[in-house]
């Protein structure tokens, strides 16, 4: 048997799922004739007719459908190695952009690009650190690649992929003296006032809902763009930051005492950000790796 002509063998699956040559021909955008000469070379090639053909339709002859079977693994092989082949070779010469909120970009993300930059130095990336909504928008408009916010309940037309819990926590001096020394709960902030961060929707929204079911109200005193700027507030004794964990000032306890809200326990999700159903490039797969291996306590 001589040598065949891989390319030939994407010709025939096409007739043989489609069950006609011009259908095929117009799959592959070519011409009938040119398709149907092209499955005679390779009956040639082989040795053996593929098809039983009549004047109303097309069927595959044993030969043919044992073909079939055989090449349809021999293509899918193919692909994946082509797949392999462009995603090693993007990891060394490529681009990654995406969002990324503050109280993220601010903390751990540093060392995780570190990393990333060590193993694949070759990738040049962009990165730019958006608000929950606004990171939202960027994924959608497709300025990015993908983002790390907050998952956000009811957006069907977004992939969150959850990478870690973050519990929300109640920030102030010890001048504010806590019922509790574990926790604070919802209903004794009430008493206190609250300083807020003014571009966190999602903590908003995640204190609004925890607050419907008891009828009781926050006093913000202060709605400020930065995390930084609550704690100073905080420290100040201007009032009680609300802040997620992985934000905490890294401060003494006898500037600033730091509870977990409870009653009910609040808490975020972080997840990886993507529009439903588009593909990760190799990139992007390969620094969210790194992000799930990660120690985020360390």
């Amino acid at each position: 048997m001589s040598q065949i002509n891989f390319k030939l063998l994407y010709v025939f699956v096409a007739v043989a799922e489609t069950r006609s040559f011009r259908l095929a021909a117009e799959q592959l955008n070519r011409s009938q004739s040119v398709v149907s000469m092209q499955i005679k070379q390779l009956e040639g090639q082989i040795g053996v007719a593929l098809f039983h053909r009549t004047t109303r339709r097309i069927d595959l002859t044993p030969e043919g459908a044992k073909l079939l079977s055989y090449a349809r693994r021999a293509l899918a092989e193919w692909n994946t190695g082509l797949i392999e082949i462009r995603d090693a070779v993007d990891m060394q010469h490529g681009t990654l952009s995406f969002a990324c909120i503050p109280t993220v970009a601010a903390t751990i993300l540093p060392k995780i690009l570190r990393e990333f930059q060590k193993s694949y130095p070759g990738i040049s990336i962009s990165l730019r650190e958006l608000a929950a909504e606004d990171l939202l928008d960027s994924i959608r408009q497709k300025d990015v690649d993908f983002g790390i916010g907050v998952t956000v309940p009811g957006r069907s037309d977004f992939r969150f992929d959850h990478l870690f819990d973050d519990p929300i926590y109640a920030v102030a001096t010890p001048n504010f003296r806590f019922r509790k020394r574990s926790s604070v709960d919802l209903e004794e902030l009430g008493n206190y006032p609250i300083l807020l961060n003014s571009k966190s929707t999602a903590l908003r929204t995640l204190l609004e809902q925890a607050l419907a079911p008891t009828g009781l109200q926050l006093d913000i005193k202060f709605e400020v763009a930065h995390t930084h700027t609550i704690a100073a507030l905080a420290e100040a004794g201007m009032g009680v930051g609300i802040l997620p964990k992985i934000a905490l000032p890294q401060l003494p306890r006898k500037i600033l005492n730091a509870l977990p809200i409870g009653s009910p326990a609040l808490s975020r999700s972080v997840s990886v950000v993507s529009l439903k159903g588009q593909s990760m490039p190799p990139a992007a797969r390969a620094l969210i790796e790194i992000f799930q291996a990660r120690d985020l306590e360390d």
